[in-house]
C-alpha cells in the first residue's frame, strides 16, 4: 500500500531546504517521493494520507542505546506505585537484584521509549551483546556502527538534546528509494522542536511501518 505522510513542515535533511506543507510518499517500506504535498499527492493518486501536526523529519539516531539498555531499568507500568515511572540507575538499579529477573522486560520497554522519541536507528559497537542487538532489530530499529567514540557523560533518551540542528540527530537524510524512516513532532518549526526535544514526538515510522503513535 502507498501511504503519504504529510505535515506543516518537512525537514528532509541532506542540506536541502525545509519544505512548508511537505510530504513523503512511502511504498513497501521505501521512500517513493518527497516534496510539497500537492506535488507528491498529484503524482500518487489514491494513496492513503496520514496528516501529522508540526514537523516531519527523517528518523532520529540514538547513540546511547546500548548504555541505556544496559545501565537503566525501565519500570513496568504495573510497578509505578513501587518504582515510579522514570528509568532507574545507580543504586536503585542495583537494588533490583539479579538482572536475569528483569533485564528482558526492561529492554523491551526501553526500546519502546526510544520509539516514542522518534528513534529509528541506534549505534552499537561490534562488541555489543548479540541478544541485545536481536531485541533492537526485532523492535524495527536498525543498527549502525558508531562513527565517533562514546561521550563521557550520562546517556539520555533524547537524540535532539544538545543538537544544533535536527539534521545532526537524524540517522540519514531522506532519499528516494531509501528506507522510509520518519518521525513526526508536535512543534511548529525546527527551533521549537530543538527546544521541546524528541519527547514532542507524535509518530515514528520505521521502514514504512507505524511503530509508535502518540495520538
Amino acid at each position: 500500500m502507498l501511504t503519504i505522510h504529510a505535515a506543516a513542515l518537512l525537514l528532509p535533511g541532506g542540506g536541502r531546504a525545509p519544505v512548508p506543507g511537505g510530504a513523503v510518499a512511502v511504498r513497501d517500506g521505501s521512500v517513493a517521493a518527497f516534496g510539497p504535498y500537492e506535488e507528491v499527492a498529484a503524482a500518487h493518486p489514491g494513496a492513503r494520507v496520514r496528516q501529522w501536526p508540526g514537523v516531519l523529519t527523517p528518523g532520529l539516531l540514538q547513540r546511547d542505546a546500548v548504555r541505556l539498555l544496559e545501565e537503566w531499568y525501565f519500570p513496568d507500568p504495573r510497578e509505578a506505585d513501587a518504582l515510579g515511572t522514570e528509568p532507574l540507575t545507580g543504586g536503585a538499579l542495583d537494588a533490583l537484584g539479579p538482572e536475569e529477573s528483569w533485564r528482558a522486560g526492561s529492554v523491551r520497554r526501553g526500546l519502546h521509549r526510544m520509539l516514542r522519541h522518534g528513534t529509528t536507528a541506534v549505534t552499537a559497537a561490534s562488541g555489543a551483546s548479540s541478544a541485545l542487538l536481536t531485541a533492537v532489530r526485532r523492535s524495527g530499529l536498525t543498527v549502525v556502527a558508531p562513527t565517533s567514540p562514546p561521550g563521557g557523560g550520562p546517556p539520555g533518551l533524547d537524540p535532539l538534546a544538545g543538537a544544533g540542528a535536527v539534521s545532526g540527530a537524524t540517522a540519514a537524510p531522506l532519499a528516494t528509494g531509501g528506507r522510509a524512516d520518519l518521525a513526526a513532532f508536535d512543534a511548529p518549526d525546527e527551533a521549537a522542536l530543538l527546544a521541546l526535544g524528541a519527547a514532542s514526538c507524535v509518530a515514528t515510522i520505521a521502514a514504512g511501518r507505524l511503530v509508535y503513535r502518540g495520538r
